[in-house]
């Protein structure tokens, strides 16, 4: 037997390093060709790294975390003479790649004292991992549990007692605990871009309210009309009204090279749409929105949104926007400030829609209301401008035909 290195491969676009995000195999695992090992990410997507050969796996470049240099050793295995020949061997790890420690065999926790002594509520509980894994999911604080198991062990039958039985009135200890979360993978990559943008980008943000009863009649109808087609909801309306005010002021669809002093001002509109996955923030990219009606628009953000969430969305579909939606629906509040996606210029934020009475002159009557709130970068976009880019966008979607008609 021989020892190989799998390096990590080049991943691409002049990228130098990447971050360890997922291990598949532990030390010790026998692996198969094409054995998913791992899995890093760069500031542009999610790579996993497959075995080029079978073997025994005997080391791991470092933690979840870590930061792996491109052409590093990835993984080492133990394989056959004839495999270890593809390519040459590290005989000793990197220094800043320590072993990981691995457990010989498995963990398992310590058999309770024979003792009949009764439990104080500040010790750690006695229970089985299982039982503390239903305890996590369930939020039970195992130290309120009374234990009927020896020493006082916390069996399934007093969990699920402890749950159906009344709670009310019942004394809690002072839970002291910290948790230490390291941030990786997406959510540090997303701390990172927001810190940049809100360090780097003088933001100003402003707030306009729209009447959009006519869209969301609109809207409806057509969604009725055509129950089979993809649902139609107010983003594209949005995205479409934003082509028209962009053609009209297109340093708005930008992304600015503050280091180089370059404003690069596009002329196709690729609109990102901030989509929440449960890894974190995304901005799935709909392409070439100029080119698109109203139900183009609406299958292609379902379609890279739901990509996003589920995780297959690839490096093109994540890159590129030149200009940014961002709406929380339901939850979007009466107005927000939202962080403009570096290195672009603006940002279109969508609250959520409430019915309100509003007075047209004779009477008060009840309007489906909803505010835009954007961000531009202060550098290059001037607050009249942004009033005016806005009010566009308002005056569209308001009358929404106005949005389909050819000037």
């Amino acid at each position: 037997m021989a020892e190989r290195a799998i390096k990590l491969p080049d991943i691409g676009e002049g990228i130098a390093e990447a971050e360890l995000v997922e291990w598949h195999v532990k030390v010790g695992d026998l692996v198969r060709e094409d054995t998913i090992l791992g899995a890093v990410m760069t500031d542009k997507a999610t790579v996993e790294v497959p075995s080029p050969a079978e073997g025994k796996v005997v080391w791991l470049a470092g933690d979840v975390g870590d930061v792996v240099a491109i052409g590093s050793d990835f993984v080492r295995l133990e394989v056959a003479g004839s495999q270890a020949s593809a390519a040459k061997p590290e005989t000793t790890p990197k220094a800043e790649a320590p072993l990981p420690k691995v457990d010989a065999a498995p963990r398992r926790e310590p058999s309770p004292p024979p003792t009949t002594e009764a439990r104080g509520v500040a010790d750690k509980p006695l229970a089985a991992p299982a039982v503390r894994l239903r305890a996590r999911e369930a939020g039970v604080d195992l130290r309120q549990v009374s234990g009927s198991g020896p020493a006082g062990r916390i069996t399934h039958q007093d969990l699920d007692a402890f749950i159906a039985g009344p709670q009310k009135g019942a004394a809690r200890a002072p839970d002291k605990q910290v948790k230490d979360i390291r941030i990786t993978g997406l959510r540090r990559m997303i701390a990172d871009k927001v810190s940049a943008a809100s360090s780097r980008i003088p933001h100003f943000t402003y707030v306009e309210e729209v009447d959009v009863t006519a869209l969301e009649a609109l809207r409806e109808k057509l969604n009725a009309q055509s129950p089979d087609s993809p649902k139609v909801t107010l983003l594209p309306f949005l995205m479409l009204a934003m082509v028209r005010a962009v053609h009209e002021q297109p340093q708005f669809n930008a992304r600015f090279d503050d280091e180089a002093g370059v404003l690069h001002q596009h002329g196709g509109i690729h609109i990102g749409i901030a989509t929440q996955t449960r890894a974190g923030l995304a901005v799935p990219v709909v392409r070439h929105v100029e080119t698109r009606g109203l139900r183009g628009c609406a299958a292609e953000v379902a379609r890279v949104a739901a990509a996003a969430r589920g995780g297959t969305a690839t490096r093109e579909e994540l890159t590129g926007s030149t200009i940014t939606i961002t709406s929380l629906g339901a939850l979007g509040g009466v107005s927000t400030t939202p962080v403009i996606n570096h290195p672009e210029v603006a940002i279109v934020g969508v609250n959520k829609i409430v019915t309100r009475p509003h007075w047209d002159g004779a009477a008060f009557v009840p309007r489906k209301m909803m505010s835009l709130s954007s961000s531009f970068d202060h550098r290059i976009i001037d607050g009249w401008d942004a009033a005016v880019f806005v009010q566009r966008i308002k005056a569209l979607l308001e009358t929404p035909a106005l949005i389909f008609i050819e000037d």
